[in-house]
């Protein structure tokens, strides 16, 4: 669906005023069949059939989460759907639909605002997800504020249902996003392929309801960092994990990248997030999906509960990302 085209290419936020944009901005956003009621009244209404309601809310604010310099808005549109999709993808869920919530200064360009949301769209329509509504808001800098809603068809998988003795796998690309970042921070644009992945990333989407369906014990969303997150997996589980360095994949471009900056290419892999990979534990390695790779084990937490190792030791690397 196409939004109209009679907006000047210079045109602002501020020419164009709030309400002409939410007509212009809802007109790109696809409605499916159980939308009852869609964008522009005071709440959307959703048709229920079965399963569970899953429900997650994210924040990206300009500055910290990305820079309009570094990505293009359709990028950014692109980044802020698939880290709330992928969040309902770590329940073993599937999204279907979402609000958006928009801040901007009143001298954003108008084709900016509309990039965006087209970029979001394209994300959305991956998954068969729909925009049921959002609201805008002048503010110093853009700031986006997502809430999506999904349905999990069985129960969901928690961050808490590890146990000692399962195995620790993952699937979808680990430390791209960060070699991209890492690469962007120096002022180089190649390997673009890496940049491109910092950009826009590619959640393994049909993975999470595989991996729960297969027996998945916990699962968790890579956002933060795979450290960080293993970490969240191991203490709300109240175990220890230990991880196998020696079990993840490196690209050549992730190599090429740790060559360059001399960085061990393995902690871009540790410590990077936003691929939106999925980590899940499991009962054994003969349960774990094909595509999954098995990169440790989950182990007696006692005394060490939460704490996550490499190689048996302690990790002395960057860890993740954290807002404070």
């Amino acid at each position: 669906m196409a939004a109209p085209s009679d907006v000047p290419a210079d045109a602002t936020l501020a020419d164009l005023g709030e309400f002409a944009l939410i007509g212009r901005l809802t007109a790109l956003f696809e409605q499916g069949e159980h939308v009852l009621v869609g964008p522009g009244d005071d709440a959307a209404v959703l048709r229920v059939r079965t399963g569970h309601v899953v429900v997650s809310t994210d924040l990206l604010v300009e500055g910290a989460h990305f820079r309009r310099d570094w990505a293009e808005a359709l990028d950014v549109g692109h980044r802020a759907a698939a880290q709330n999709l992928s969040d309902i993808n770590a329940m073993g869920g599937r999204a279907h639909s979402l609000t958006i919530g928009l801040a901007a200064p009143g001298d954003l360009p108008v084709s900016w605002a509309l990039d965006f949301a087209r970029g979001f769209a394209a994300e959305c329509a991956l998954v068969g997800a729909s925009v049921v509504g959002g609201d805008l808001a002048r503010s110093d800098q853009v700031t986006v504020a997502v809430t999506v809603m999904g349905a999990c068809v069985q129960a969901p998988v928690l961050r808490s249902g590890a146990s000692p003795g399962e195995v620790v796998a993952l699937v979808g690309r680990q430390g791209w996003a960060a070699g991209g970042l890492a690469v962007l921070g120096r002022g180089f644009r190649s390997p673009r392929v890496l940049v491109e992945a910092y950009r826009r990333p590619e959640p393994p989407y049909e993975a999470g309801a595989v991996a729960a369906q297969a027996g998945a014990t916990s699962m968790i969303d890579v956002s933060d960092g795979l450290l960080a997150d293993a970490g969240h997996l191991a203490a709300d589980s109240g175990v220890a994990i230990d991880l196998r360095a020696g079990a993840f994949e490196i690209a050549e471009p992730l190599q090429a990248v740790g060559a360059a900056l001399n960085v061990d290419p393995v902690q871009l892999v540790l410590g990077g997030g936003e691929d939106h990979s999925l980590l899940a534990t499991f009962p054994d390695a003969g349960s774990v999906p094909e595509g999954w790779r098995v990169v440790g084990e989950v182990r007696d937490g006692g005394d060490q509960a939460g704490v996550v190792t490499v190689d048996g030791a302690a990790y002395d690397g960057p860890r993740g990302w954290t807002h404070f």
